[in-house]
């Protein structure tokens, strides 16, 4: 059995050599909120829905995906989840009160994965429950209801498939949507306690992955969002790294574009949402039904 079971991807940390080049980007490309009052020093801090925040950037010597918050049941004792996953090869500990502060949960774990992310189990994170204020008049990211479905999902690169797959079953609970092959190799598609398709894909690569992320996923209302995105990535030159398509798996109608961070950003509508009481697992053959047409970046992976 699971040691305990997430429920949804709670926010993402980047870690970047420039994070005023994040600021432009997330503000006037991708629009979300920054927060500028009543936020912890050093980190930029972006809010998109219900929650407090989503999305932190902090100064650092790469840029990379620094950690990832997952959301769990805030009845869980962690002293008994840090001596099981202790007692299974990881090394966790509990998250500092100031730590806590900083990402403004209740409490917290911090363990890596076996790829080496860093993955934060956290408990009641903070809902202001204030509407997003979009720079470019975004009216509303896809998070559920007051957030419960998280603020997407991300693709995880690995050379240790199996291992990172069972570290997230066996240990975190999440459970298997849909599988594929791409090129001659494995993609991995996991979701977790609530309706998103997935919440985390888990890609094989063969090479040690510097940003530690393929794609980081935001989902709009509507193909209209999705439109007018891409008609600020022209006016700001961001590169589309994948054309708009339609995904088999997930139904999701999508663009790719290059991030300041090194991977990609995903923004799309219509990703399906699933009852996991009456869902079998699927093998797909192909990624899109139409479009997705792959440019430089992921080539350059």
């Amino acid at each position: 059995m699971p040691l305990t079971c997430v429920q949804a991807l709670a926010y993402v940390v980047i870690e970047s050599r420039a994070p005023q080049r994040w600021r432009s980007f997330l503000t006037e490309v991708v629009g979300v909120e920054r927060l500028l009052a009543d936020v912890p020093a050093a980190w930029d801090y972006y809010k998109m829905d219900a929650y407090v925040w989503r999305i932190a950037v902090c100064p650092g010597d790469k840029d990379a995906l620094h950690a990832v918050g997952w959301e769990i049941d805030p009845a869980v004792d962690l002293d008994w989840l840090i001596g099981q996953l202790n007692e299974r090869g990881c090394t966790a500990q509990r998250l500092s009160a100031e730590q806590c502060q900083q990402r403004r949960v209740s409490a917290g774990v911090g363990l890596c994965d076996p790829s080496g992310q860093v993955v934060e189990l956290v408990q009641s994170c903070a809902l202001d429950y204030l509407p997003l204020r979009s720079p470019v008049n975004v009216a509303a990211f896809e998070t559920g209801f007051n957030g419960d479905m998280g603020l997407g999902h991300y693709v995880l690169p690995t050379r240790h498939l199996d291992n990172c797959v069972d570290f997230y079953r066996e240990l975190l609970g999440f459970d298997y949507t849909d599988s594929m092959n791409v090129g001659g190799r494995e993609l991995h598609f996991l979701h977790v306690d609530n309706p998103r398709h997935h919440s985390l894909a888990i890609y094989q690569h063969p090479q040690p992955h510097q940003s530690g992320c393929v794609h980081l996923m935001f989902e709009v209302k509507d193909l209209d969002e999705v439109g007018l995105f891409i008609d600020r990535c022209r006016e700001h030159d961001v590169a589309i790294t994948a054309s708009l398509g339609k995904h088999c798996n997930d139904q999701m109608v999508s663009v790719y574009v290059e991030s300041p961070g090194g991977f990609a950003i995903e923004y799309g509508c219509a990703g399906l949402r699933l009852d996991w009481q009456h869902y079998r697992r699927t093998f797909s053959t192909r990624p899109s039904q139409w479009g997705h047409h792959w440019q430089s970046l992921y080539n350059r992976n």
